[in-house]
């Protein structure tokens, strides 16, 4: 329930209107003159009427613009993939979506903003912004609709209207008594002349005014004076509590408050209420206790260095209490999770000062499992990142954290951007007492990165050197599962799974129990690929009931999405897909494509597997990216796209075999068996044949898409096509040719280009928008951008304009 909004009938018309003619609008105005909550009501309406409810972003205490524009992702359940723009993925975030996306409290001077949401309004059709702000941003596309005060009654006019009724409610809600109009007509008049109207002073004086009397209540003329008069009104705890409480930047539960002030929980509730009913501090829908910026501000600058270090203190205290006791342990379900960002406060803050920097690097280290296991890997960044900016911790505990930033940044910014990390990581590892264990550790995080990227011989050979260095260390186990992973993707499946069975633990420990899930995964898959499917599903059922049961969130929701795939009756966890790490969230989107294509919705699928194979691509996700093309070709083979498909095919089978996939290069050669079918090209059962020829030794069986493809295999696969049970190195090539015949048209700069460019780049010549080509071409306007930027560096030009001359060039030899 929103507070009532007096006085505010003219501003709030004019609100209203903006927003019908205008796509941003900025709402200017005071501090404390009630723009956010004109907002609220506004927003709130226009939800109602438009079924569109608004996105709220509080930006009071964001400085700088990409803070800004991370905080409306957030806010919009979006973020960037590995290699885009902040402002790209904005754009795409509120393009073609009704909402209304509200920045409150955003300094348009200090963020440079303004600039840059008008790029994002210039770039998109259906994007509505509402800024509120002390200043305007000067832009083409901004309405601005400016708050004053409220009317405030004068010396011979009526004591009446809404700056007096705001008054007298507020002294009623904080237990005063009655006020007589006509009898204290001066004091009323003197209170609300000094607040000079605005409904934050106008509170505040209230308050007071029912504390200590009309009389005695302070004659204010700034918002800043009020809170001094406040403070001065309150007892000692609780004016140390206004003055603590303001050093936050977040809101905070009762638990931090307690810490912070050093009192128990009950005291600390009882202290905050205080301030709730001095309209002081606020409470959020989750119970949390937040300050308006304005009394933030002020409170900051009351606090004295006792308070300072009290908090500084209160948060270690706190932070150290709630964080796991062992760094491995840690669920998703973990209660500190609720007050994140007075943990990231408190390791931060710790990390700043030499002299609690190991406690710092400490508590950094044990909220890591927690992080992980609930694919909060974008908080785990930033997190370990500023605390190994800070300076050099313990070492061991040091190479740890770095080791884990590493892996944290592999899955918010691609595969291999958390290498460097990995570097520092071992720097630390000289250090420590053991170096041979911290190194090992590392060893096996640079095999798991390059498992994800499809770089198999590497990954083979990190582990086995994680191994080596320690091998009766903690990391075997880890590093035992990466193999297993790596054997089944192979097809090795003896090695797979006596590797799996070393993996898992004689006994049950609480110690890293995503090992033992993930390594049973791994067995499920196996069984799968042989045509165990009772099996499979038994056991990736299993595991799926116990990591929901342990609160093991990540390798829980992987198993999972395996089990969607094989048995329909399951019913599925709901999950936010755009908050997943890449490494979770792609296979969870690749499962949707092949739902959608089992209802029907093919041209859905086949957007949504382009997309997938985009991301894939850019965040150096191989095995994924294969996974991807082979739903996307089995979806353009669905529309009749032929031509699309066969370069997607050709594609995948030429990651297959640099990756080393044979089971998955089988399913490509099925694919491309039902196009050469339809086709009528002779090559149909060859192609099936070479399928047969990599899954007989493996004993291994179709499913999934290749069973779609019921081509009758010839006597054997062709010469030069297949060595041993691997693909031959010549083998992309001869089956390419089988497709593509010799062309008689003269060389052009274009040649350059997929076939999938081309088509992109052929669209743009006759100016289409990325929108407009991507519905054209079943695939995401992210797919369309992600091909146009392969398309610019390969033609070495930066502009659609010149893209288009240069197709229309070449049309016209």
């Amino acid at each position: 329930m929103l507070s009532p909004c007096l006085g505010r009938d003219e501003v709030r018309r004019a609100l209203t209107e903006a927003l019908d003619e205008s796509r941003w609008v900025t709402v200017v105005g005071p501090p404390g003159c009630g723009k956010t909550l004109l907002v609220r009501h506004v927003a709130a309406e226009a939800s109602q009427s438009s079924r569109a409810p608004a996105t709220w972003v509080d930006a009071r205490n964001l400085r700088d613009l990409d803070e800004v524009l991370v905080a409306a992702l957030e806010s919009l359940g979006s973020e960037t993939a590995p290699g885009d723009s902040l402002t790209g993925a904005l754009g795409r975030a509120v393009d073609g979506r009704t909402c209304l996306l509200v920045l409150d409290g955003l300094d348009l001077d200090a963020t440079a903003a303004g600039p840059v949401l008008q790029s994002v309004l210039e770039s998109t059709t259906d994007a509505r912004v509402v800024v509120t702000a002390r200043t305007t941003a000067d832009q083409p596309h901004e309405s601005v609709v400016r708050v004053g005060p409220l009317p405030v009654p004068t010396p011979r006019a009526p004591l009446e209207g809404p700056a007096v009724e705001l008054f007298l409610r507020r002294i009623r809600s904080a237990g005063g008594k009655q006020v007589d109009l006509a009898a204290q007509a001066h004091e009323v008049r003197r209170l609300l002349s000094a607040t000079g109207g605005l409904p934050l002073l106008i509170e505040q004086v209230a308050v007071q005014s029912a504390l200590v009397g009309l009389s005695n209540a302070m004659s204010t003329v700034s918002l800043d004076q009020a809170v001094d008069s406040a403070h001065d009104l309150l007892d000692g705890p609780t004016a140390t509590a206004l003055r603590r409480i303001g050093l936050l930047d977040f809101p905070a539960g009762l638990g931090v408050l307690a810490h912070v002030l050093d009192v128990s929980v009950p005291e600390a509730a009882e202290r905050a209420g205080d301030l709730v009913r001095r309209s002081l501090l606020e409470v959020d829908h989750r119970g949390h206790f937040d300050m308006l910026s304005p009394i933030r501000g002020r409170a900051r600058a009351l606090a004295r260095a006792d308070d300072i270090a009290a908090v500084d203190a209160g948060l270690l205290a706190w932070a150290q209490s709630n964080a796991p006791v062992h760094d491995n342990f840690g669920a998703a379900d973990a209660e500190w999770l609720r007050d994140l960002p007075a943990m990231r406060q408190a390791v931060l803050t710790a990390c700043a000062h030499a002299r609690t920097r190991a406690a710092g690097y400490s508590v950094a280290n044990r909220i890591f499992s927690s992080l992980y296991t609930s694919m909060r890997a974008r908080e785990a960044l930033e997190i370990l990142e500023a605390a190994l900016a800070s300076g050099d911790g313990p070492p061991e505990i040091g190479a740890q954290v770095a080791r884990r930033a590493g892996i944290a940044a592999s899955e918010v910014r691609g595969t291999y951007e958390g290498l460097w990390l990995l570097d520092r990581a071992d720097q630390h590892a000289s250090a420590a007492p053991r170096p041979e264990e911290q190194l090992a550790k590392t060893a096996s995080i640079r095999a798991e990165m390059h498992l994800d990227a499809g770089d198999l011989t590497s990954a083979e050979r990190e582990a086995r050197r994680a191994i080596d260095l320690d091998p009766q260390g903690s990391i075997r186990r880890q590093a035992t599962r990466t193999l297993a992973d790596l054997y089944a993707s192979q097809g090795r499946f003896a090695e797979a799974t006596q590797a799996a069975s070393e993996a898992m633990p004689a006994r049950t420990t609480r110690d890293e129990r995503w090992i033992d899930l993930s390594a049973r995964t791994v067995l499920a898959r196996i069984a799968l690929e042989q045509g165990r499917i009772a099996e499979a599903v038994a056991g990736t059922r299993a595991v799926v009931l116990e990591a929901r049961e342990l609160a093991e969130d990540r390798v829980g929701l992987l198993a999972e999405t395996l089990l969607r795939g094989l048995d329909p009756t399951w019913e599925p966890s709901e999950v936010v897909r755009d908050t997943l790490p890449w490494a979770v969230r792609l296979p969870v989107l690749a499962q949707d494509g092949r739902d959608l294509l089992v209802r029907g919705d093919v041209r859905q699928a086949a957007g949504l597997a382009a997309d997938v194979v985009a991301l894939a691509d850019s965040a150096q996700l191989g095995r994924d990216g294969v996974d991807a093309r082979l739903l996307l070709g089995r979806a353009l083979v669905s529309l009749g796209d032929l031509d699309q498909a066969t370069t997607t095919y050709l594609t995948a089978l030429d990651q297959c075999r640099t990756m080393r996939l044979p089971l998955r290069a089988a399913d490509v050669l099925d694919g491309l068996a039902g196009v050469a079918r339809a086709r009528d090209l002779k090559e149909a059962g060859a192609l099936a044949a070479a399928a047969f020829a990599l899954r007989t030794p493996r004993m291994a069986v179709r499913w999934g898409y290749s069973a779609d493809y019921d081509v009758v295999p010839a006597t054997r696969a062709p010469a030069g096509w297949i060595t041993g049970d691997e693909l031959a190195a010549d083998s992309v090539a001869l089956i390419t040719a089988v497709f593509h015949r010799p062309a008689t048209a003269p060389p052009s700069v274009l040649d350059a280009l997929t076939a999938a460019e081309k088509q992109v780049a052929e669209r743009v010549a006759h100016g289409l928008t990325s929108r407009a080509i991507a519905e054209e071409l079943f695939v995401s306007p992210r797919t369309v951008d992600a091909h146009l930027t392969h398309i610019y560096r390969k033609l070495d030009i930066n502009t659609r304009a010149r893209l288009a001359a240069l197709v229309m060039e070449t049309q016209h030899r």
